[in-house]
This record gives C-alpha cells, structure tokens and sequence, in this order.
C-alpha cells in the first residue's frame, strides 16, 4: 500500500519520498501496491502521485488506483487518466454523498466506474460503506453476479457481511468462474488457500508486517506449507496487535491512514504526516504496534519507533 509524502509545508507531494517507498515495497517482494487516494490529495495531485510511483515502478511492478473522491464524475476522470500513466487495476470506492437506496443504485454506480476505464476492475464488498442497511452481506450477491458480467470486472474483494463466511462462500459459489476471490483479511488465508486456491490476496496494509506475507503466501501455493504455517504463527504478535488497532477506529466508516502509514514507517517505508482531516496517532498506539513487531521479529529490538522521527519522515523536504 502506497500512501502519498508531502512536503514540510504539505503544499505538493514529496517525490523523492513517494519514490523510495516504491522501491521499499518492490524490495519486500510484493505484487504490487494500492495507490492510497484517502490521505488529503486533490485529483491532479493523485494523478502526479500516480506518475512518479508508476515511473519508478516499472514494468514488473502493478499499482493499483484507488478511486476513492468526492464525486462519481472525479472517480471516473482518474480511472481514465490512470490508463496512460500506467496503472494496472481499480479499486472502486463509495462516496460519503453516495447514498443508495436499491441494490439497483449501488449497480448503477459500480458499473459508471467500470464502463470508464479499460483497466481490470476490482469490486469491492466492505461493511465501511454502509449497505449493510440494505442487505447484511454488504454488497448483495445478485449485485456481483449482475457486476461480474462486464468484461473488465476481474476480481472481488470479499470483507463483507462479518461476522462468518456466508458472504464469501456465496461469491464462490456463483462468481467463483468468473472472478478472482480475494480476501484481504490475511488471517484466513491458510484455509483459503487450501480450499479454493485463493490466487491472490489484497489489498490491505500487509507491508506492517515486513516481507512475512508475500514470503509465506507463495510458500502456501508451492505446497511448502511448514515453512509457511511458520512465518504465519511468527507474525501472529503483529496481527493481533493490528487488530487491536483497528479497534480504535471500529465504526468510524474509515481508516486510520496515519496508524497505517507508522506501521509502514517501522519497516522501512518513507512514514510522515498526512494532510488535515485525519485521526492521529497515540503514544499507546504506536508502542503496542513497534512492541508487536519487535517481538516477531519483524524489525530489530533496537529500531527507532519516535513518533516524532516518523511525522518527520526519512526523506524530508
């Protein structure tokens, strides 16, 4: 996951920034990263985001576009431009103002993005928008079986309807020939991958955990599952330290990007500050997060974890 750096003054991107975490994320042996749209950027910034990660990508690394904005209009403009710049998929989001009424409208509005753009679509089910009001799957499964007939429709990202695995089993069941089944929530992949061969695992903040995921999920597909079930027990202080801070912001429809952006930051990643509306970080938060990742091992008992040294980041300007 690749959220934007700023400058001291957070009045344009920090490139030298953004480019180092690129490489930080290729380094860790990911497939590539989401392009985070939720940390302050107007659209031409995202689209400038979008240019320096893709330049410095290269061809055997894939971004992801968020298209998280306030208007469906903007959301379709990005996932056009993002086409030329060299982006790979889109993850569709809703916006606040979205507030639909049928599983008709939420279609409406899903296939607006996927008509826009050439780019392989992710669809996206997620218990933060809010349809749970109309259906407690989230996204109804009768939306992405309809959804899942345009031709760019490639793959599903399937968190909705907890607690259980009614909703991803349904997603299986009717969409399984036809999409990618994704489960972002890492946790689950041992059986998922056991079960259905789940070929693909994203997106979420899985750099908090170092190079652990991408290492023991190809580990999982090429059958060396001791070395696997071993990375995967190791990281466990981390993810149930992850968790318990997900916790803090349970509820809220969002995420807490700044949380995230630390987690990367202990790890190696650029880290600073992100733009105004955010949450913020506690003492408490970060301590139990850099305690977790000492603890398995994820960076050294003698990392730096100063809060202040992260708002900083490790290529000011």
């Amino acid at each position: 996951m690749l959220m934007p750096s700023f400058s001291a003054d957070f009045v344009s991107l920090n490139e030298g920034a953004i480019r180092h975490d690129v490489r930080r994320a290729k380094e860790l042996g990911f497939w590539g990263s989401l392009v985070v749209s939720e940390c302050g950027t107007t659209v031409p910034e995202y689209l400038e985001f979008m240019e320096i990660a893709a330049d410095e990508a290269g061809p055997d690394f894939h971004l992801v576009v968020q298209a998280s904005f306030d208007t469906l209009e903007q959301s379709t403009y990005v996932c056009k431009a993002s086409e030329s710049i060299g982006a790979s998929l889109v993850l569709p989001s809703y916006p606040v103002a979205f507030y639909p009424r049928t599983h008709e409208d939420i279609v409406g509005y899903t296939q607006e993005i996927l008509r826009s753009t050439a780019l392989g679509v992710v669809l996206f089910s997620v218990h933060q928008w809010g349809f749970g009001r109309i259906h407690p799957s989230d996204l109804h499964i009768d939306s992405i079986v309809e959804l899942a007939k345009e031709p760019n429709a490639v793959a599903v990202k399937a968190e909705g309807g907890p607690p259980g695995n009614g909703a991803i089993a349904e997603v299986l069941r009717r969409c399984g020939d036809d999409l990618l089944i994704s489960d972002p929530r890492e946790w689950n992949s041992p059986g998922w991958v056991s079960w259905f061969g789940m070929p693909w695992m994203g997106t979420s903040n899985f750099e908090c955990y170092g190079s652990a995921v991408p290492t023991y999920f190809q580990a999982m597909h090429e059958g060396r599952w001791e070395e696997a079930m071993e990375i995967y027990w190791r990281i466990h202080p981390v993810r149930q330290a992850r968790l318990k801070d997900m916790q803090s912001f349970a509820g809220s429809g969002t995420i807490n990007r700044l949380s995230w952006k630390y987690m990367s930051w202990l790890n190696g990643f650029n880290g600073g500050a992100v733009r105004m509306p955010s949450m913020r970080l506690n003492p408490e938060q970060a301590a139990g997060m850099a305690s977790a990742m000492k603890a398995a091992g994820v960076i050294a008992p003698d990392a730096e974890t100063d809060i202040g040294l992260f708002m900083t980041g490790r290529n000011p300007r």
